[in-house]
C-alpha cells in the first residue's frame, strides 16, 4: 500500500464532497489529483498520453489554493 494521502486543496463550492481536490502522500513525495475525465477527443490527441496514464480537469482555483497556502 502507497503512502497515505492528505487533502491539500479543493472546490470551495463542493455541495456533495467529491469535487475536484489536490491530494499529497505524507512523505511529500507525491500528489494526487481528482478530477474531471478528459473525454474531448481533441483535447486527448493534444496529450498524447502513453497507455497506462489519464489525465483530468481540475478548476485552477484549486493549485492556486495549495499554492498560495505555501506561499
Amino acid at each position: 500500500m502507497g503512502a497515505p494521502l492528505r487533502k491539500l486543496s479543493g472546490d470551495r463550492d463542493c455541495k456533495n464532497g467529491t469535487c475536484p481536490t489536490l491530494w499529497g502522500t505524507d512523505d511529500g513525495k507525491d500528489y494526487v489529483v481528482q478530477g474531471y475525465v478528459i473525454t474531448d477527443p481533441e483535447r486527448l490527441a493534444q496529450l498524447d498520453l502513453p497507455r497506462g496514464e489519464t489525465a483530468v480537469m481540475i478548476p485552477a482555483a484549486v493549485l492556486e489554493e495549495y499554492f498560495n497556502a505555501r506561499g
